[in-house]
């Protein structure tokens, strides 16, 4: 029986918490101060326990609302140095998140938080069901996102490999509420689709103080509707008999092949809502208990549109042989009807943390809990127009997955001026994959049939950490630390039909490892620093690379017996900071050994086919230089930031694959680049234009995908933004903007949007 509720085991978290040593009494900011200080001195009691050597970016909610055209949260990082989100339209659920160096594919090598609770699915490491879980979150309740960039701090595990992102969400102090509404409009033109494709979006918080406890509540709910995630296409065959057809686009596919583009697939239509809550209760002046708990509802639906008109009838043509500009071409029934699809999700996120402060200690103990209780995709396997009402398909189920984890941290400084900060904690993390698809006799209202696909399995992460901030001198300050991990994975059962798997119980897998961190930070002024990093981090294999089975697009066995990765990153940076902002400049190197990628070659299967199944590369390597700058006032009422990063990643050994060798690493470019400035000609009145670019990218290991500008390819990009917020009233906003102002037509496997014009107002209280 799949396990559809994980307990977090609350009486343990309370009993470690009491086990702790009792903090001394310090005054009571959180009863007195305004709400964005008791905001400010939480996130630096958190921060002060992780004491991170790292480089970090930020944005706060102002420059959020000021700046940014946002409807999902997601949307706050696209300014941020080096990071990009893969959003392929609003209410995207599959948005992963690359790095400096690693891409889109490789969503298990950063962390997202929001208040403490992961949202990173460590389920996977791909840019689908393992992709974050941000619409647990809703913008109107950030208080601010923090970036870490690198492994460099012992407490997070491998898996910050490239990145942390922290979350925080705001917490009152008094009586407030906003209600907000938005939409954007996208025009979307390609081959033969032309769409006006409209989203909504409706949301409201509602906070308060009561005495020692604070309540915070959201709600959100989106209505959408994209562009098409894909195209059907088909390349000509021999014969001279079929329906004769008109219409379609002479095209060439991401390796330089001819194709006959023949439909758009997957328009997906979204309706989502988002609920949220967090209660803090001051159970005295130095010791907190919070809540957090969100829900997360979502229905899509996928339709097709088809190039191709029958000339004898002169109805849409979908399967079979048609002989089209002269031409024949055969259709098999999944190029359409693959992707007409209903999905039902409904996703839980709990947490519970007890903080503790003091003048010498700080701690924390926190326990998460994401439950995903329902995830059901149905989708048609019968020929179009008939399969649309009904028929034979397939019912895809990952209800039963997900993760608790369970964390406990403290921070202690030697005496007043902090010589030694000496961190430490220890971690404990479950994860599961519960992923099945049964055949039925109709996709639309059918009963779950025979089992067509299985892939579940387990992981188990045990962790202790610690590190010490030394400062040496007034201005030297060495960090050194270590983080120990013990890993296993357990449970692993996979049978597929088609190409037959199994049934087959997977072996067993444990690694112990430990992770080193050093760094080395010199203040040259009060104004400039220097520091050198250097952190080694061990990412273990997700349960889905060991166990998850995809036969679509590509056919993909799991390896059950993949080694963890080993990264080793050095990063040199020196930045500048004062009153009105920072420039930094990091150089950075990392090279990973038994790197986990895809690859594609011969399945162990009979007969034998070829597909993609994750391996361990030798080794990659990635170094390069990133610049970044805020400032404020640059000239009298006119704010910038922006950063530029250059990458050479590469694959630098693979005996399976030497095809790849000295080859870009995938959607990982040499270049990307990010421009915003704000002009205040009135205090009520911010007008912001912004741009994104990126170099040309590769979907391929061995950069094969010689084709960038096509559907599945990888293409270079430039986006221009433009957002203008006016306050109407001392409690209202409009904002209206703009996002691919200049209609960048690019694709990253999938087309993304066009030209959007947006707009929002917002009212508090």
């Amino acid at each position: 029986m799949r396990n559809r509720a994980i307990i977090v085991p609350v009486a343990s978290l309370l009993a470690i918490a009491a086990s702790a040593a009792a903090p001394a009494a310090a005054q009571d900011h959180a009863a007195t101060a305004a709400p964005d200080d008791i905001l400010v001195t939480a996130q630096r009691r958190s921060a002060t326990i992780e004491n991170a050597p790292a480089s970090k970016a930020s944005v706060d909610a102002a420059t959020i609302a000021t700046t940014i055209n946002a409807r999902n949260v997601e949307d706050t990082l696209k300014y941020l140095p080096s990071l990009v989100v893969r959003k392929r339209h609003i209410g995207d659920s599959q948005a992963p998140l690359a790095t400096r160096t690693s891409g889109l594919g490789a969503s298990a090598r950063s962390l997202i938080y929001a208040d403490g609770a992961i949202l990173s699915a460590l389920v996977g490491n791909n840019n689908t069901s393992a992709s974050p879980r941000w619409n647990l979150v809703s913008t109107e309740e950030i208080a601010r996102i923090d970036v870490l960039y690198g492994p460099f701090s012992a407490a997070y595990p491998g898996n910050a490999i490239g990145a942390v992102v922290n979350i925080t969400t705001r917490l009152p102090d008094r009586f407030e509420g906003t209600l907000v509404a938005g939409t954007t409009v996208q025009q979307f033109d390609l081959y033969g689709t032309h769409r006006t494709l409209p989203a909504y979006q409706l949301g409201g918080t509602l906070g308060d103080r009561f005495g020692p406890l604070a309540l915070f509540a959201s709600a959100d709910h989106v209505d959408s509707r994209s562009q098409p995630i894909g195209f059907a296409s088909a390349t000509a065959t021999r014969g001279a008999t079929g329906s004769a057809t008109s219409g379609g686009y002479d095209d060439l596919n991401r390796t330089g092949g001819a194709i006959r583009v023949v439909g758009a697939t997957a328009f997906e239509h979204q309706v989502q809502d988002r609920f949220r809550l967090k209660a803090a209760l001051d159970l005295s002046a130095a010791l907190r208990l919070t809540y957090v708990g969100s829900l997360f509802r979502n229905t899509t639906d996928a339709t097709v549109e088809s190039y191709l008109t029958n000339s004898a009838t002169g109805l849409p043509f979908y399967s079979g042989t048609t002989i089209n500009a002269g031409q024949t071409y055969t259709l098999a029934a999944s190029a359409f009807a693959g992707s007409v699809y209903h999905t039902e999700q409904r996703q839980w996120s709990h947490s519970l943390s007890l903080n503790g402060s003091g003048s010498r200690f700080d701690w924390q103990v926190i326990g998460t809990l994401y439950d995903v209780d329902k995830d059901q995709q149905r989708i048609a396997n019968t020929a179009l127009p008939a399969g649309q009402a009904g028929g034979a398909g397939f019912i895809t189920d990952l209800g039963g997955t997900g993760w608790k984890t369970l964390d406990a941290k403290g921070a202690w400084r030697s005496d007043a001026a902090a010589t030694h900060t000496v961190s430490f904690g220890a971690h404990a993390d479950w994860y599961e994959l519960d992923s099945n698809r049964f055949n039925t006799n109709d996709w639309v209202r059918g009963s779950e049939g025979t089992l067509n696909l299985q892939g579940s399995g387990k992981t188990r992460t045990y962790a202790v950490w610690a590190q010490d901030a030394w400062r040496l001198t007034s201005p030297l300050t060495l960090t050194l630390g270590g983080r120990y991990e013990w890993w296993r994975a357990y449970d692993g059962v996979n049978f597929s039909q088609a190409p037959v798997v199994g049934p087959v119980n997977q072996p067993r897998l444990s690694s112990d490892k430990f992770s080193p961190k050093a760094a080395l930070a010199y203040a040259i002024d009060p104004h400039v620093t220097a520091r050198l990093s250097f952190g080694q981090a061990w990412r273990f294999p997700t349960v889905g690379e060991l166990y998850q089975i995809v036969t679509t697009p590509v056919a993909s066995v799991p390896n059950p017996n993949l080694r963890p990765e080993r990264a080793r990153s050095l990063e040199l940076a020196l930045e500048q900071h004062d009153a009105r902002g920072t420039l930094r400049v990091s150089l950075f190197n990392e090279v990973i050994k038994d790197a986990l990628i895809s690859q594609t070659g011969p399945l162990a299967v009979t007969p034998v086919q070829v597909g993609t199944y994750v391996q361990n590369v030798d080794e990659t390597r990635a170094r390069g230089v990133e610049l970044a700058v805020t400032r404020s006032d640059l000239v009298h009422r006119v704010d910038v930031s922006g950063s530029v990063t250059y990458a050479d990643a590469i694959t630098s050994k693979d005996a399976v694959f030497p095809a790849a060798i000295g080859k870009l690493l995938p959607s990982v470019p040499h270049w990307k680049a990010t421009a915003v400035a704000t002009w205040r000609p009135v205090d009520a009145v911010a007008l912001t234009a912004a741009a994104r670019y990126s170099s040309r990218n590769y979907g391929s290991l061995d950069n094969s995908d010689v084709v960038g500008n096509t559907y599945q390819g990888f293409y270079k990009y430039f986006v221009v933004d433009l957002r203008a917020q006016v306050r109407v009233a001392a409690h209202m906003e409009f904002g209206i903007g703009v996002d691919n102002v200049n209609n960048d037509k690019y694709f990253l496997f999938h087309p993304f949007p066009q030209r959007s014009v947006a707009a929002d107002v917002k009212v508090t209280f």
